[in-house]
């Protein structure tokens, strides 16, 4: 990435784009034909499987008419679907440049493909301009099939290194930053504190207002009209700017999904004079799983709070099952209560990890239980409930999932502690721990006596920045998500005052944490539909969904009555997880009252209504069929016998049964694959000679089992039916690419002027048996007996259909 720093940003830039308007991606299995885009590109394994059935498609067409193959040409052209940079080569990388059939090619090698294989281009598209154009000079063709942007064109997208060198991984921008952009979630909140799941497999999202509002947001994107939780009454807040107290932390019971249980943090005042933080346990409405039992409520614990101020309010399951508690230091500047301050007295629970057992009571009254193992169970100066202390306000904290192959990682707890006026620190929690405030702040004494203590045995943060760069951190997550595989491993967090959101890259081999600056995307990178580069200043938390998809929720204005907080989600331009990859099946939600259409606010790089300006492909349903190999060719085999024999004996499939479909369903290719053997009752294609392409040669040649369905005629114009439909067959393939997009009106996918390609022959019965007899004795028939039965036996029936 370092070579990046020295080239200057300019226009043709580096973008990876497919025709889909989404990133490349590495596909999840070997690619049978686009073998060269098999690392990284825009093809998975169907896709590949459909522009070979069309190459195959065309080359029928080629050898039927008797014309040169163009065979290499012909193969590289139509994988420039799968290219990384398809949507350039199609000019479809914008909504402002003409529409685009055919890929740009450099004019060096349009002109040797205009040379060798302009009679390819009308089965390669219905663009009659181009069709026309291509019988003429190379010099008309190749100016209107180039590109403006000569790196962009092929072949020469293959050999810039500014476009290669890097490709897939996450962009980075002059100053080494990591470039990911973003897009919109949820908005119209206020001063969103938290959003999480509840682990039950509905992948609803649960965000939390800080006056005391918890809102249902479904997978599709909408919200519940009804609060799932409203602690408005009960919720001590302010609409004073800054304002710490309020609805701070909420965390499902890890057996949700059967018990209902769930726990909150939150602000109280009492007698309008003490403050306190308040942790309760309530449940789930037994008659609406989208609604809270607002009478369920059960008061777990209870912490005085000496100043309005630093009150934390993270609240998480661990792996272990127990609740984690992170209290702050109860205020003001310095933590001045007692001679140690707080954090550091075990006996005091502010400034401290708290970890309690909520599925049990103890004989003291107490609405929880301390889990054995607690480091300080035993210490009659400690509160047994102390689990790690020396802390002064961690702001949001995260459980690592894990790698999701390794599991590297799982199970750690990470924190972001605010500093007092110096540093922004991040710690991994540990048994028994003490993170050193007061007598520290990041790694820099604070209070010299106390630092000085031998006995002081703190634990330094894993990473700490001074406050040019940011005044007070938001702790993230280290991201396991699925749709973004570049940020794997990667600590994502920020700062609520600078509005910076940074990483965190762990050296495995030495346990040490390297910053990696993340910054919005360019313009030019973020250029995807629905994608954005901005977001507000104030971080406010992090946020992790069922998936392990990784979000932020920030407002523009941090009051808690102000309903300018929105929720954005991370995504990385330069790569993207295989399709299907990702793909979820939440479970069913019982929705009882209305749902609020989720209508975004923030201005996107591109217009959300825009569209690639290259047509979607044609949807068309392929029938599956027994896979049928193609033989390798004689070179005596002429074209005119090709066209007698396959017309008789082209199989006819039938639609296989439901059943029968989800069985036989798309499997990966693989070099060299056996072949059942064909049913008895099912007509197999003519082992028909044809030449293959250079990089096959050393392969045998496989074709997918999937197939149009030819219908017979009993009439003299069948062998003008069977190159009429075939032809049909190949225009209506076209566009083989697949996309998510809907498929537009059909005067909209046909360009105006354009005709569709046909040829009409008239031929009487007494042609057609003179260009038979012409064909059979010019025929190189084998001495083989058993293929000349066959060739008698097939030109009968060719005969007879006719």
């Amino acid at each position: 990435m370092s070579g990046m720093l020295l080239v200057p940003v300019q226009p043709a830039s580096a973008h990876p784009q497919c025709l889909d308007f989404e990133p490349p991606f590495k596909p999840s299995w070997h690619l049978e034909f686009c073998t060269q885009y098999e690392q990284f590109g825009c093809c998975d394994q169907r896709t590949d499987n459909t522009i070979a059935e069309r190459y195959w498609d065309i080359i029928d067409q080629l050898e039927t008419a008797g014309h040169e193959l163009c065979a290499d040409m012909l193969k590289e052209i139509m994988c420039q679907e799968c290219s990384p940079y398809a949507a350039h080569l199609y000019d479809a990388e914008d909504p402002y440049t003409p529409v685009r059939e055919l890929p740009g090619l450099c004019f060096a090698y349009c002109t040797e493909f205009h040379l060798k294989c302009r009679h390819v281009v009308k089965y390669l598209t219905e663009n009659q301009q181009l069709q026309d154009t291509s019988e003429r000079d190379a010099s008309t063709f190749c100016s209107l099939v180039d590109l403006s942007d000569r790196d962009y064109c092929y072949p020469n997208v293959l050999k810039s290194p500014d476009l290669n060198s890097n490709l897939g991984r996450v962009a980075e921008d002059p100053r080494g930053c990591l470039q990911v952009c973003l897009t919109e979630v949820a908005n119209n909140l206020r001063n969103p504190v938290l959003m999480l799941h509840s682990g039950d497999g509905t992948h609803r999202m649960f965000i939390a207002e800080q006056v005391g509002f918890v809102w249902v947001h479904l997978h599709d994107g909408s919200r519940l009209e009804q609060p799932f939780l409203d602690m408005s009454g009960e919720v001590m807040t302010t609409p004073w700017l800054g304002d710490e107290r309020g609805f701070l932390g909420m965390a499902f019971h890890p057996e949700y999904r059967d018990n209902g249980r769930f726990f909150v943090y939150y602000s109280i005042q009492v007698n309008s004079e003490l403050e306190k933080v308040r942790v309760s346990e309530m449940k789930v409405s037994a008659h609406d799983m989208n609604v809270a039992d607002p009478y369920s409520e059960r008061i777990i614990l209870e912490i005085v709070e000496p100043a309005a101020n630093h009150n934390g309010g993270q609240l998480l399951f661990g792996l272990d099952g127990c609740l984690y508690i992170f209290t702050g230091d109860g205020g003001k500047a310095g933590d001045p209560f007692g001679k140690y301050g707080n954090a550091q007295n075990k006996s005091a629970l502010l400034g401290k990890v708290l970890r309690i057992d909520v599925d049990g009571s103890d004989s003291s009254g107490k609405q929880y239980r301390i889990p054995t193992d607690n480091p300080f169970l035993r210490d009659p100066e400690a509160r047994p409930e102390v689990f790690a202390y020396g802390v002064r306000n961690m702001w949001r904290c995260s459980v690592d999932r894990g790698d999701p192959v390794s599991r590297y990682g799982r199970g750690r707890i990470f924190c972001g502690d605010v500093g007092q006026n110096r540093y922004e620190e991040i710690d991994i929690i540990v048994k028994g721990g003490n993170y050193g405030w007061r007598a520290k702040e990041g790694f820099e004494c604070f209070d010299i006596k106390l630092c000085h203590n031998s006995s002081l045995d703190d634990i330094l943060p894993i990473f700490a920045y001074s406050h040019h760069v940011g005044k007070s951190v938001t702790g993230g997550y280290v991201y396991r998500g699925c749709e973004s595989p570049n940020l794997n491993g990667l600590y994502i967090f920020g700062d609520f005052m600078s509005g910076r959101i940074m990483a965190l890259e762990e050296e495995k081999s030495t346990g040490t944490w390297k910053e990696r600056s993340l910054c919005m995307g360019e313009t030019k990178t973020c250029s995807f539909p629905g994608l954005i580069n901005h977001h507000h200043k104030f971080i406010i938390s992090f946020a992790e969904d069922e998936a392990g998809e990784l979000y932020f929720l920030a407002t523009a204005y941090p009051s808690a009555t102000s309903p300018y907080g929105t929720v954005f989600k991370f995504m990385d331009p330069s790569r993207r997880a295989p399709p299907g990859k990702c793909k979820q099946k939440p479970l069913p939600v019982k929705v009882r009252g209305k749902k609020v259409p989720f209508v975004p606010r923030e201005l996107t790089v591109l217009d959300t209504n825009e569209k690639p300006t290259r047509p979607p492909p044609r949807k068309f349903k392929l029938t599956t069929k027994p896979t049928v190999t193609r033989s390798q060719v004689t070179p005596t085999a002429t074209a005119a016998s090709e066209a007698t024999t396959s017309a008789a004996v082209r199989p006819k499939w039938k639609s296989l049964d439901k059943k029968a479909r989800k069985t036989n369903k798309l499997q990966p290719w693989k070099k060299n694959k056996v072949l059942k053997k064909q049913p008895a009752n099912v007509q197999t294609k003519k082992n028909t000679v044809r030449p293959k392409p250079k990089e096959q040669s050393k392969k045998t040649a496989v074709m997918t089992p999937f197939r149009d369905k030819v219908k017979p005629t009993t009439n003299q114009t069948a062998k003008a039916d069977f190159k009429s439909n075939a032809l049909k067959k190949i225009n209506s393939l076209k566009h083989g690419t697949i996309h998510k997009r809907k498929v537009p009106p059909k005067a909209a996918q046909k360009p105006v002027g354009h005709k569709k390609n046909s040829i009409n022959f008239r031929e009487s019965a007494k042609q057609y048996h003179s260009f038979m007899n012409k064909t059979k004795t010019n025929l190189n028939v084998k001495t083989n007996r058993t293929m000349q039965n066959k060739l008698q036996v097939k030109g009968k029936q060719a005969k007879k259909a006719l």
